[in-house]
């Protein structure tokens, strides 16, 4: 038989993509969600360059400072309506809460204000590192629950407050990768590996320390759900493109996660075939 022969009588090979053809949307606080990019709305240049970022980036979900309204003047008012008319979904957050009390209050504040029954957990704890409040936040997350809010909660990769804020029923945990605003990428990832090991049906999203692309990729390859990113994209020299790389590569790290990655070898190991090849050329 010659290769034409061999050719006509061959099967076709046919792609694995099994993972590429099943739907993926992330669920969390009662919605369905394509985008697994979260985006803050606070320190860019224009609120015209953040609606050119959402759009590029494609988005659906925003997160939102109370402060930002600043009732006493009429600034804030035309920053909240730039944001409704970008239908998103509002994340309010209760930056600047330094207790659980003041956080509870603020959360219900924004709940009447903005809508939605969605609500980012933040009670800091520490003003120079911006370390979240682990007591506070279990705290004021219990209460919060009770009283009908999906609660994003932002904390550290500590595990143990995480599985405590599992345990009161938020709708996602929100660990950091480094401290706010830092833009140093993931810190710890084995403590970060370690969350997503233990905590496999809650919802993770990373929040905080996330600096460019590669570092949101590196979260999501772990099976992190999505990736809360502001300051790396607000401050980046052009928002707009970033914010698209950054959807990319959130997309990339998730796929890969999917697409189950190979695992690491103490050894190399050759990855052309050589049998049947003459030992003097083999490692030529």
């Amino acid at each position: 038989m010659d290769l034409a022969d061999m050719n006509q009588t061959a099967s076709p090979v046919q792609p694995h993509c099994a993972v590429l053809s099943q739907p993926d949307p992330l669920q969390v606080g009662g919605v369905s969600l394509h985008s697994r990019l979260f985006l803050g709305t606070a320190r860019y240049p224009a609120p015209s360059v953040l609606a050119e970022a959402v759009q590029a980036a494609q988005v659906e979900v925003l997160t939102v400072s109370l402060r930002r309204l600043a009732p006493e003047s009429q600034s804030g008012q035309a920053w909240w309506q730039r944001i409704r008319e970008m239908g998103r979904h509002l994340l309010p957050n209760t930056a600047g809460c330094h207790s659980a009390e003041e956080a509870i209050t603020v959360a219900q504040m924004a709940r009447e204000i903005f809508g939605t029954h969605w609500i980012k957990l933040e009670v800091i704890g520490d003003d120079y590192t911006l370390q979240p409040d682990p007591w506070g936040t279990v705290a004021a997350a219990q209460t919060l629950v009770r009283e009908g809010f999906a609660v994003f909660a932002y904390t550290t990769d500590d595990l143990v407050t995480a599985l405590k804020l599992r345990d009161v029923g938020v709708a996602a945990i929100m660990p950091w990768a480094a401290p706010i605003g830092t833009g140093a990428g993931p810190r710890n990832l084995p403590a970060l590996r370690t969350l997503r090991e233990r905590l496999p049906d809650s919802v993770l999203v990373v929040d905080a320390g996330i600096g460019t692309p590669h570092h949101a990729a590196q979260v999501m390859e772990l099976g992190y759900d999505a990736v809360l990113v502001n300051t790396a994209v607000a401050e980046a020299g052009d928002p707009v493109a970033m914010a698209r790389a950054f959807t990319l590569s959130v997309q990339a790290g998730r796929l890969a996660h999917r697409a189950l990655p190979m695992r690491t070898r103490e050894v190399a190991q050759a990855s052309t075939p050589m049998v049947g090849v003459p030992f003097w050329h083999q490692g030529s």
